[in-house]
């Protein structure tokens, strides 16, 4: 991986994670918050870019210096725009009940199965997957296990992502990536190939790899280090400094390398 350099483009978007990349132990620092309103104060739309519940994203969408939120690994958008909060679902009210019956059967699967797994204490306010915990509010579990969380989700034919705290299971065939350049088509206008040339992510985790895959302005807080091994497609920029002051480094570098484009 790169140290931070000079970008692809003239970055306009930031898309991002929240969890240990914005955060530090479950915290939003005054570095990464701070940088949070100087990006925006700069004309950068920042959106955040999570596994976090529907609960969460609607207070981020309306109350966070964002242009909108996409969350639950890409299951819907929220956007506070015009004293409006605007909500897209990738899926109908109806698929998601379905859903939401067979993700029944694989918690109760995965609780059996796995000891020292949990239910994500954020699971009551999620519409569209399942989240376990394997280390937010319980010790860490083996890494084997996690690996078998998400063979349980597979076997079923759910989608699994591993995030630096929980793995996230759902049925669907979106992810960060879709919904993100749905977003970025609905509320902004651009298409896949302006958007990969004028926006930015920034993660920390496997759950992250699709956006470092497909945006050439990619990131990543010095954390990213322990899950290198399960990463396929890195990103391009890394960060010297670990969750919401690497965010804070990355903030900085683009506001300066904007300032010379």
């Amino acid at each position: 991986m790169k140290k931070l350099g000079e970008f692809s483009d003239k970055i306009k978007y930031l898309l991002t994670d929240i969890d240990d990349t914005l955060t530090d132990e479950g915290l939003l620092g005054p570095e990464a918050y701070s940088a949070l309103w100087n990006l925006h104060d700069s004309g950068i739309h920042v959106i955040p870019v999570t596994g976090r519940p529907a609960g969460w994203c609607e207070m981020i969408a309306r109350v966070w210096p964002v242009s909108g939120v996409i969350g639950e690994n890409g299951g819907f958008y929220f956007r506070y725009n015009n004293k409006t909060m605007h909500r897209h679902y990738v899926v109908s009210t109806a698929e998601q009940k379905i859903n939401r019956e067979k993700l029944n059967l694989i918690q109760s699967e995965i609780c059996k199965k796995i000891p020292g797994a949990a239910v994500a204490s954020d699971q009551f306010c999620r519409l569209m997957d399942l989240a376990i915990d394997f280390c937010e509010d319980v010790p860490r579990i083996p890494e084997a296990d996690i690996n078998q969380i998400v063979s349980i989700f597979k076997q079923h034919g759910a989608q699994a992502k591993v995030s630096s705290i929980h793995v996230n299971g759902w049925f669907g065939t979106y992810d960060k990536v879709t919904t993100s350049l749905l977003f970025l088509q609905n509320e902004f206008k651009l298409s896949p190939s302006e958007a990969k040339k004028h926006c930015a992510f920034s993660g920390d985790s496997p759950n992250d790899e699709p956006m470092f895959e497909f945006f050439l302005n990619s990131f990543a807080v010095a954390n990213i280090a322990e899950f290198v091994p399960r990463l396929e497609h890195l990103p391009s920029f890394l960060a010297d400094s670990r969750g919401g002051k690497g965010f804070a480094e990355i903030a900085k570098q683009i506001l300066k390398s904007n300032q010379l484009s």
